[in-house]
């Protein structure tokens, strides 16, 4: 008979279940609603959230999920134009579309890349909020958010954000390319927006634009793609965590993906910043033999020391190159990293290196800036040059997370200098200065 077969589909189809999120004080709860017309069994599909048991859907609802009880401004630091201090304004809070999250930001870390921006160095969209290694709280989802990405981050959860942020659906993304991504170079590098081409930033005093590096993530909450975020344990610490999204994540990128860093190679780093510091700290994890830090300040170099470094170069006060071919027995290292971005290092990364050797360049220079190479020998003796803008979000910021947890990776040593939300301006004019070894990150809330 087919009468029990229609109870139990109309039974299913009627009896969604209710859920309810909880997270803090805050509640998100879905009804049920029945999805049944009694005159005509037709469905009447009333999406839930989540679907039911007669109906799955892919996606949360056409509401955002969470916000609730978020205030209705937030402050973040602003770059007006080069040269300029950076000023602390109020904004209306950001609000995350599909595929993104918001983030209550916990850390942000204190980056070159940021400080050429301010200076001007690299042409960006202003006014501006910088900052863009994170941490935070997830607080709210986008609407009609995949559902894996809630499950994934449900609000209350503790995220690292990287600085790459990857569409996850462009021809390099879908071939697990991310660090190539077309809508992150496209829309946010060359326009300051995410990849509907809008800003989520607004002045509170008007409707004025205020664009995004990156995630824009020097504020008290930033909107970031939903595929650059990876779940912090609560064994990690929020603040020192923060350097995982770009200066352990660009080195990271070099060291795995660019350089192939193997058991037993000869590396240099030269400049010993965030980045350098992270660079040899990698090469330490990855097994390689001889590990030269090469700098001008005897402080970083005598840090470098507990990063890894078998051996330091003070490239002012003895020639980089012939000292590293001193140590290396005339041949040059397997690999020589890049981690400064100028002419002259770019000279001392491609001429350290052995015949069949990789120079990989990971530092920015000011726009237009050009490195010099003995064409002849990279020909002839098979020198491979490497550009390196940072590693991929989606496989391997996890393994990042994971090797900081288990100490692996020592984020605490990595991090030589913390600052308030208030004293960020005071934290790029000392990186301007010179007088921040390793990287300093400035503490949010």
């Amino acid at each position: 008979m087919a009468y029990p077969r229609m109870i139990r589909r109309a039974i299913a189809e009627t009896h969604y279940l209710r859920s309810s999120w909880c997270f803090g004080n805050r509640f998100s709860t879905h009804h049920a609603i029945s999805n049944v017309n009694d005159n005509n069994n037709e469905k009447k599909i009333i999406d839930n959230g989540w679907g039911g048991l007669g109906s799955f859907r892919r996606y949360s609802n056409s509401s955002s999920l969470g916000g609730v009880g978020l205030p209705s401004y937030m402050r973040a630091a602003v770059f007006w134009e080069p040269n300029k201090p950076l000023t602390i304004e109020e904004f209306r809070m950001p609000r995350p579309k599909a595929g993104e999250v918001l983030i209550k930001t916990k850390a942000c870390g204190v980056c070159h890349s940021d400080l050429h921006v301010m200076k001007g160095e690299l042409p960006f969209a202003s006014p501006c909020v910088v900052g863009h290694e994170i941490t935070g709280e997830v607080v709210e989802h986008g609407p009609l958010t995949d559902r894996k990405i809630v499950e994934r981050y449900p609000l209350g959860s503790r995220v690292v954000g990287a600085f790459i942020m990857p569409c996850g659906n462009c021809f390099f993304c879908s071939k697990g390319h991310d660090d190539l991504c077309e809508d992150f170079f496209a829309y946010n590098r060359a326009k300051g927006t995410l990849y509907d081409g809008e800003t989520r930033l607004f002045l509170r005093s008007g409707e004025k634009p205020v664009f995004m590096y990156s995630m824009g993530g020097l504020a008290e909450y930033c909107v970031v793609p939903a595929h650059a975020l990876s779940i912090l344990p609560d064994s990690l610490p929020y603040t020192e965590s923060a350097i995982l999204g770009c200066a352990v994540f660009t080195a990271y990128g070099a060291m795995a993906h660019a350089a192939e860093v193997r058991p037993g190679d000869s590396v240099a780093v030269i400049g010993i910043g965030g980045v350098g510091s992270s660079c040899l700290q990698i090469a330490r994890a990855f097994g390689a033999s001889d590990i030269i830090a090469v700098d001008v300040q005897d402080e970083k170099l005598q840090k470098a020391k507990e990063f890894g470094a078998t051996h330091t170069v003070n490239a002012i006060q003895e020639d980089a190159i012939e000292k590293i071919r001193e140590i290396t027995g005339r041949m040059g290292v397997d690999i020589a990293v890049e981690a400064l971005g100028k002419p002259q290092t770019f000279f001392q990364c491609f001429n350290s290196v052995r015949d069949g050797g990789k120079a990989v360049m990971i530092g920015l220079t000011p726009a237009g800036a050009v490195g010099e190479v003995d064409i002849n020998r990279l020909v002839r003796r098979k020198i491979q040059v490497i550009g390196s803008y940072g590693a991929r979000a989606r496989q391997d910021l996890p393994k990042l997370v994971r090797l900081a947890e288990s100490g692996i990776f020592n984020l605490s040593k990595a991090v030589s200098r913390k600052y308030t939300f208030e004293e960020a301006g005071q934290a790029f004019h000392d990186l301007n200065q010179g007088n921040i070894v390793s990287r300093a990150v400035v503490e949010v809330m």
